[in-house]
């Protein structure tokens, strides 16, 4: 397994459709472990194959449980493969969320509680299910970017370029800090 480099805002990759993952070939596999071993060290909850510079119509996502396992919080990994979110509740929540590609920044997001989703496992059975709560959310934020929409796109226009140019000085400012 290998780190996978994030990509960030205001990177064009982040706004492309993912196309579908046609076969589970030997590579999405490792693809689907350099993700997760990404994701853990970000560290975060959830990542898009779009994320990593891939656009295919994958994602993961671990709430990892609180309760911990010899100190480490116990990983509870889920694999969606070609997700489509079929229902929405029409009960909504708002939600402090923040992204991988979009370090540092987080805003209050208003989304369905509930969803139910279509998708294929890593191990290729078709799978469906009902989401609530935070996996409800995280999901539908993952196959947002699966879409090309980022979480800033739920905010107006002004903040939404706010945070875009907040990240992007940000980056700039580590980048100096590195060269001196």
């Amino acid at each position: 397994m290998s780190l996978l480099p994030i990509i960030e805002v205001p990177d064009p990759l982040l706004r492309a459709q993912s196309a579908p993952v046609e076969s589970l070939t030997d590579a999405v596999a490792r693809l689907i472990a350099d993700m997760f071993e990404t994701m853990y060290e970000a560290p975060g909850i959830g990542l898009a194959a779009v994320q990593v510079a891939v656009p295919r119509r994958l994602l993961i996502i671990d709430l990892q449980d609180p309760e911990e396992e010899d100190g480490e919080p116990v990983k509870r990994p889920h694999v969606f493969i070609n997700p489509e979110i079929v229902e929405w509740s029409d009960t909504t929540k708002i939600y402090n969320e923040g992204c991988l590609s979009i370090p540092d920044q987080y805003a209050e997001i208003e989304r369905p509680d509930r969803v139910r989703a279509r998708w294929t496992d890593e191990k290729g059975k078709p799978r469906e299910g009902d989401f609530d709560g935070l996996m409800s959310v995280c999901l539908q934020h993952e196959v947002d970017h699966l879409n090309g929409v980022l979480f800033i796109d739920h905010l107006s226009r002004l903040k939404r370029d706010m945070v875009v140019r907040k990240v992007v000085k940000a980056r700039r400012d580590r980048e100096k800090a590195a060269i001196l």
